[in-house]
C-alpha cells in the first residue's frame, strides 16, 4: 500500500507526540523530579519552545489570566509576565507552564525570583519603544550585573533580550559578554525598529525580518539558545526556526486578540509549527 506526503506527515507527528507523551508519564511516575524549568530547558534544547508573552506593561489581570490559560490550553513550553506580586501570585497558582518575569529594574527581577518566579528577564524592551525610550548594550550590562549581584548566587534561570536597534556587532559583543556572565538564554527583537509598508504576508515578513536576521547572526557567535521575539507570528515562526532559533517569543499575534479561544488556535498552531520542526529532526535522527 502507498502512503502518500499528508499521510507520512500525520504518521510522524502521531510517533512524536507519542514520544513525549511517555516522557511526561516517565515525570509524572518518577513524582515530578523534573522541575517547571528542566522542561523548558529541554523544549530549547530540542529547539521547540514557545513562550507566549502577556507583556512587560500589560497589568490587566482578565487579559493576563486569558493570555495564561491560552498558553496553557494551547500547549505553549512558557508564559512572560510582568512584574506585579498579585499578578505573579495570581499566575503560578493558575499554570503550571514555566513563569517568566519581565522587568528592567533589578530589584523586581530579584523579588520576582523570591515570589516564585521560574525565570526572569531583563528585556522586552518593544513596550518602551513605543514611549519613545531606548535601551543601550552598557544599560542591559549593569542592569544584568546588578541583578546577579542582588541574586547573590541564588540558581535562577536568566533571559536577557537583546536590543534590536543598535548595531550587530554591538549585538554580537553584548551577547558574548552576556555568555560569559552565565545567562541561560538570549532573546533577539526588532519589529520596533520596522514600520511595514506591505499588508498580508509580506507585511508580516516585512516586521519579522529584523529579528529573525538578528537570531541568525547571534547563533553564530554564541552557544547559549537563542530565542526570537517581536514581530512573531504563525506566519514567521518557522522561519525563526529555520534560522537557528531554539524557541519562538511571541506578543501581540496572541495578546491582542479578544477572546480567548482565538488566543488558544494562534498558540495551537504556533506550538504545531515549533513541533513540526522538531518532529522531522526527531525522526530523522
Amino acid at each position: 500500500m502507498l502512503i502518500n506526503k499528508k499521510q507520512t506527515l500525520n504518521i510522524r507527528s502521531v510517533l512524536f507526540f507519542l514520544y513525549y507523551a511517555i516522557i511526561t508519564l516517565v515525570i509524572v511516575i518518577n513524582g515530578g523530579n523534573m522541575n517547571r524549568i528542566e522542561l523548558f530547558k529541554r523544549a530549547l534544547e530540542e529547539k521547540r519552545a514557545v513562550k507566549v508573552i502577556s507583556g512587560i506593561d500589560n497589568f490587566n489581570t482578565d487579559i493576563v489570566k486569558n493570555v495564561v490559560n491560552a498558553a496553557q490550553m494551547g500547549g505553549a513550553s512558557a508564559v512572560d509576565i510582568c512584574f506585579n506580586e498579585e499578578i505573579i501570585s495570581m499566575v503560578k497558582e493558575m499554570t503550571n507552564l514555566p513563569v517568566f518575569v519581565s522587568s528592567i529594574v533589578p530589584e523586581e527581577l530579584n523579588r520576582a525570583v523570591e515570589l516564585g518566579a521560574d525565570a526572569i528577564e531583563v528585556g522586552n524592551f518593544d513596550a518602551l519603544y513605543k514611549k519613545g525610550q531606548r535601551v543601550g548594550a552598557d544599560e542591559v550590562l549593569n542592569i544584568v550585573k546588578e541583578t546577579l549581584n542582588l541574586l547573590n548566587g541564588k540558581e535562577t534561570f536568566i533571559c536577557v533580550t537583546v536590543p534590536g536597534h543598535i548595531d550587530i556587532a554591538e549585538q554580537i559583543s553584548l551577547a558574548v559578554k552576556l555568555e560569559e556572565m552565565g545567562i541561560d538564554l538570549i532573546q533577539t527583537e526588532g519589529a520596533a525598529t520596522v514600520n511595514a509598508s506591505a499588508s498580508g504576508a509580506r507585511g508580516l515578513l516585512q516586521t519579522a525580518e529584523v529579528s529573525i536576521a538578528n537570531t541568525m547572526e547571534l547563533v553564530r557567535n554564541v552557544s547559549i539558545p537563542v530565542m526570537t521575539a517581536s514581530g512573531i507570528t504563525t506566519t514567521t515562526a518557522p522561519l525563526a526556526f529555520a534560522s537557528g532559533a531554539s524557541a519562538i517569543g511571541v506578543g501581540s499575534c496572541v495578546n491582542k486578540l479578544n477572546s480567548t479561544i482565538a488566543m488558544v488556535a494562534v498558540v495551537k498552531s504556533l506550538v504545531e509549527a515549533a513541533s513540526k520542526k522538531s518532529s522531522r529532526e526527531f525522526i530523522n535522527a
